[in-house]
């Protein structure tokens, strides 16, 4: 157990080693001088030295680069131009909004997911398998912004239902927190929903489908425990996966749903920076992104071994 973990944390060095190079290279990537862009075309020559000495342009590319890591080495992920602080600092503050955010999600995502595509799977070629497999369909093409706008327009303005933006902290009362987050909660997890539905059918007919299940049935056991113990545990691994893929979507996604409802989590503070040409938040904010992702593939895996056994690494 304990040497595929750390085979597996050995792996992912290289990974999060190559996508730090590729966040550093995308400042190098920008047309014309970062530095101009950052200050402004109406800027005095001195403001842009300025600037391009703050960031470190003026030194060589390789000189540049070590440096690069040596700061990520210390923990240094660059400070905001805009916000005059850290960019650790700025992701901790709007790190609960996001976590907020994905939890609920995550927690309206599973359920609904993975049931509904037992569902179809048990009653497969049937009309509920037909309206699960259509549902599903329109959750994963109907872009988020465009469902944000239209329940905001639906259950803020028309009903009153619902506060349309903002958010509130969960040590302000769990009801206004959840007010606040679940119509956001909810259109990020549509897509997720129609996803692990049509995965979590696919895996669940193969299932279906095996000798064991028709052993079982024949046995005598009954079709609950057949479903529930013998057939729906051999499609964890599949789930897992997807769940693990869910959770990357969901903090992703939170980029476009943050700024539809207005909530001061990590997403929106990325598309704050871009708009500004704050390039080292925007680039300090992604390899925290990076390197969370990372670590949630480590952790799926590690879950792998808990579910199944037989999987190994190294």
């Amino acid at each position: 157990m304990w040497r595929g973990v750390i085979y597996r944390l050995l792996q992912a060095i290289p990974v999060v080693v190559i996508f730090a190079v590729l966040v550093f290279m995308l400042l190098q990537l920008l047309p014309g001088d970062p530095a101009v862009a950052i200050a402004g075309s109406e800027a005095t020559p001195e403001a842009i030295d300025r600037i391009r000495t703050q960031l470190g342009l003026d030194r060589p590319l390789l000189e540049q680069l070590l440096s690069w890591f040596n700061r990520l080495a210390h923990g240094d992920f660059g400070k905001s131009l805009i916000l005059n602080q850290s960019v650790v600092s700025a992701v901790v503050e709007r790190l609960p909004v996001t976590l907020s955010l994905a939890f609920l999600s995550l927690m309206i995502t599973l359920p609904a997911g993975i049931s509904l595509g037992v569902l179809a799977a048990y009653w497969r070629n049937t009309w509920l398998d037909s309206f699960v497999m259509v549902t599903a369909l329109l959750g994963v093409s109907m872009p988020s912004f465009w469902l944000g706008i239209l329940s905001v327009i639906l259950f803020s303005v028309t009903l009153g239902w619902l506060p349309p933006a903002g958010y509130v902290p969960i040590t302000q009362g769990l009801w206004p927190w959840f007010s606040a987050l679940i119509q956001p909660a909810v259109v990020l997890a549509l897509f997720q929903i129609g996803f692990l539905a049509r995965i979590t059918r696919s895996a669940m007919l193969d299932v279906l489908d095996q000798d064991f299940i028709r052993t079982a049935r024949a046995k005598g056991v009954d079709e609950w425990h057949t479903i529930t113990k013998h057939a729906f545990r051999n499609t964890l691994i599949p789930v897992v996966t997807v769940t693990g893929i869910i959770i990357s979507l969901l903090i992703g996604g939170s980029v476009v749903v943050e700024q539809v409802f207005a909530l001061p989590g990590i997403g929106r503070l990325i598309v704050q920076g871009i708009l500004a040409r704050d390039y080292p938040l925007v680039q300090g904010t992604m390899l925290i992104f990076g390197f969370s992702f990372v670590m949630i593939n480590v952790l799926v895996d590690i879950v792998y071994m808990l579910v199944d056994p037989r999987v190994r690494f190294g």
